[in-house]
């Protein structure tokens, strides 16, 4: 599968997954703009390098997930009705599947969260009084190095994107199979 993250405004992007045999699914626009590192792009990076399976990406690039419009097509609104329904049954079909699904999803939002607020301290970002991050656990602290490391050298690459631009992954990897420029990324730090 591949994942698409790409600037499609000044402040938009949409995510597409193709999935192979089957249409690219997008969401356009993609919830969470930001303009260092959004909030999808996070959550793509915490279940690849933690091998979380059951979380957003594993379960789209087993035909789940929220990714429901069908990408570079212009779907009147039944079809796109028709196509939320049909959705909506495969994830409660693969709900029904196994409850450890549902302990990961939700340990891939938890993580996502952290990490996305360890990095943005890092860099710099002071405090909202507004939000509140989950807990750390103990258990939590490496994998958060983990994640926060790869964002670190993601975050510039996103910044880089011109409108247009885009980073594209093939699941589960997190290096960029393209750079803003369409050159090939350099190969990222490897795995401790």
């Amino acid at each position: 599968m591949n994942v698409s993250f790409k600037r499609t405004g000044a402040r938009r992007y949409a995510v597409a997954v193709a999935v192979p045999g089957e249409p690219t699914r997008a969401a356009d626009p993609a919830p969470g703009f930001d303009e260092d590192i959004p909030h999808d792009l996070v959550h793509y990076v915490v279940e690849a390098e933690l091998g979380l399976r059951s979380g957003v990406f594993g379960r789209a690039a087993r035909g789940a997930g929220t990714f429901i419009g069908i990408a570079g097509q212009d779907a009147s609104p039944r079809e796109r009705a028709r196509q939320q329904r049909k959705q909506r049954r495969r994830e409660q079909s693969l709900q029904s599947q196994d409850e450890q699904a549902a302990s990961e999803m939700a340990r891939s939002e938890r993580l996502a969260a952290l990490c996305d607020v360890t990095w943005r301290r890092r860099a710099g970002q002071k405090p909202d009084g507004q939000r509140t991050a989950p807990a750390f656990l103990p258990e939590d602290v490496g994998s958060i190095e983990r994640v926060v490391a790869r964002l670190e050298v993601l975050a510039p690459l996103w910044r880089a994107l011109p409108v247009g631009g885009e980073l594209v992954f093939t699941w589960p990897s997190t290096e960029p199979m393209q750079r803003p420029s369409g050159e090939r990324t350099p190969r990222l730090p490897s795995r401790a």
